[in-house]
């Protein structure tokens, strides 16, 4: 006999419907899975025989044919497990095969017939929301996820004998419902906050620059002088995610099985922080069937790379076109997948390979030329799109033991949010949002200097010996700084101040 049970796979972070036949002929027991299975789906054979025997049901000594529609995308994962189980169920009529039309299922089984989570729920939850058929079975560990889609009916089941028992009896269970909003509310905090930092009140400053302007940083100081800390502390001066933004992240995340919480939905901005040994298609994405990578979920929040020249080469440079676009375009023979990657890059590094080079408490042991060599791993077009440098000194003992109550995230946050609102309106109807997007048109528009502004900056080339490309970098930060300020036109202050964050630029 012949049975069909509906569900759903996923090609990068969309999600896509699938139709899975399960056929019980006459002929030596054996089960055959067609349709571009990887390993984990070959495997389900093994699991499914298992569940099914230890629920109580009857594994048929028949010939299985299982077939995965549509045949000529590759699948991947456990989610199938059930949606197989169900239909050999169905097939040797334990099962009301009638009753199946109306579900998607999806569930990864373990041999004592119980469900485990898997990954990719909301996409697949969101790709339901548009069919007419709205009702998804799903093991219970992933149920509120499902739910946060309006118009879903999520049912959360513990095993497969639940499953065959809902499936006759529907009014046993009542599918899962959650106010999206109040949920989304709920879970705005932050376990950490720059009340917590000592001192650095220079960096901190350099920081709310670029988090209210969109620029990129990259802090160099000794080890232990708290650059760490400082970026671990930047999502929490962002502005908060909308819900829109915050589905997008959910939704990447979710793919890749990395939500935080149980709560089904990120409502605080990412901060992911990568090895140094990572290789380029983790930190970019790829792979056979290509998944999302780091700069991906770091999506609409941050992207920390510690000990930045000791990152290989390659992964470095693939940064660059994801830096320009946002976005990251992975082509592999079989499928042409893009990911968003809209992320705010901070990177750290010591001034030398031993790390004491600007330390005045501390002797370097490097030469000119291991400190030259260090300093070039990180290539020009990369530090192109870094817009801050800032020198994070060592903390003083004077300022670890002072007991005055630094600057709350909260008071750096609504300053943040009012330049953020100034950038927002000026640059209507341009597709850009943020000073740092800003090109040559734009600045040359927007960025005007008064006289003294001009001569600061004129002097501040020649003297300084500030490279060509850090003028527009400097207008920028200028232009973010006097938003911050809440003036209208960049002044000589503003210039003086944005001067200090191209350090990297100088002669020496």
């Amino acid at each position: 006999m012949l049975a069909k049970v509906f569900s759903f796979g996923l090609i990068g972070i969309e999600a896509y419907p699938m139709e899975i036949e399960v056929d019980v002929s006459y002929g030596l027991p054996a089960v055959t899975l067609v349709g571009l299975a990887d390993t984990a789906i070959r495997e389900s054979k093994e699991r499914v025989k298992s569940a099914i025997k230890n629920s109580g049901f009857e594994w048929p000594a028949e010939r299985i044919t299982v077939n995965l529609a549509p045949s000529d995308i590759k699948k991947e994962g456990a989610c199938f497990d059930l949606a197989i189980a169900l239909g050999v169920l169905a097939a040797t009529e334990q099962l009301d095969a009638e009753k199946l039309k109306n579900y998607h299922i999806l569930g990864e089984l373990a041999l004592d017939g119980s469900l485990r989570p898997v990954r990719g729920t909301l996409p697949i939850s969101l790709a339901i929301s548009k069919l007419i058929s709205k009702n998804i079975l799903i093991p219970f560990a992933n149920v509120k996820e499902a739910a946060i889609v309006p118009d879903i009916y999520a049912w959360g089941l513990n095993s497969l004998k639940h499953t065959v028992e809902f499936i006759h009896n529907p009014r046993t269970t009542t599918p899962v419902k959650f106010d999206l909003v109040d949920l989304f509310q709920q879970h705005k905090h932050y376990p950490v906050d720059f009340s917590e930092v000592k001192g650095q009140y220079l960096a901190k400053r350099a920081l709310e620059v670029a988090v209210a302007g969109g620029h990129n940083v990259l802090m160099v100081g000794p080890p232990g002088s708290g650059k760490t800390m400082l970026a671990k502390r930047i999502p929490t001066i962002m502005p908060d995610l909308t819900l829109d933004e915050s589905l997008e992240v959910t939704k990447i995340h979710s793919v890749m099985g990395t939500l935080p919480n149980k709560e089904g939905i990120m409502s605080t901005r990412p901060f992911r922080s990568p090895h140094h040994n990572i290789s380029s298609v983790a930190l970019v994405g790829g792979g056979s069937i290509p998944q999302p990578g780091e700069i991906s979920l770091a999506h609409q929040g941050v992207l920390f790379l510690d000990e930045l020249p000791e990152f290989r080469r390659d992964c470095l440079e693939a940064l660059r076109q994801p830096l320009e676009d946002n976005l990251i375009h992975i082509s592999r023979i079989q499928k042409s997948l893009t990911f968003p990657a809209s992320f705010m890059l901070v990177a750290a590094m010591n001034p030398c390979p031993c790390g004491y080079f600007t330390d005045k408490t501390k002797i370097c042991r490097c030469n000119t030329t291991k400190i030259a060599n260090y300093m070039g791993k990180i290539s020009g077009p990369l530090l192109d799109r870094i817009d801050i440098h800032i020198e994070i000194p060592a903390i003083k003992y004077k300022e670890l033991t002072e007991t005055t109550e630094a600057e709350s995230s909260l008071i750096i946050k609504s300053r943040v949010e009012q330049a953020r609102l100034i950038q927002r309106e000026r640059l209507k109807g341009s597709g850009y949002f943020c000073n740092a997007q800003m090109n040559s048109k734009l600045i040359k528009k927007h960025c005007l200097l008064d006289d003294s502004a001009k001569k600061l900056l004129g002097m501040a080339l020649t003297e300084l010996g500030l490279s060509a490309r850090a003028y527009d970098k400097i207008l920028k930060i200028a232009r973010t700084i006097s938003d911050l300020a809440g003036c209208r036109t960049i002044k000589t202050e503003h210039i003086s101040e944005a001067v200090q964050y191209r350090s990297l630029d100088r002669q020496h």
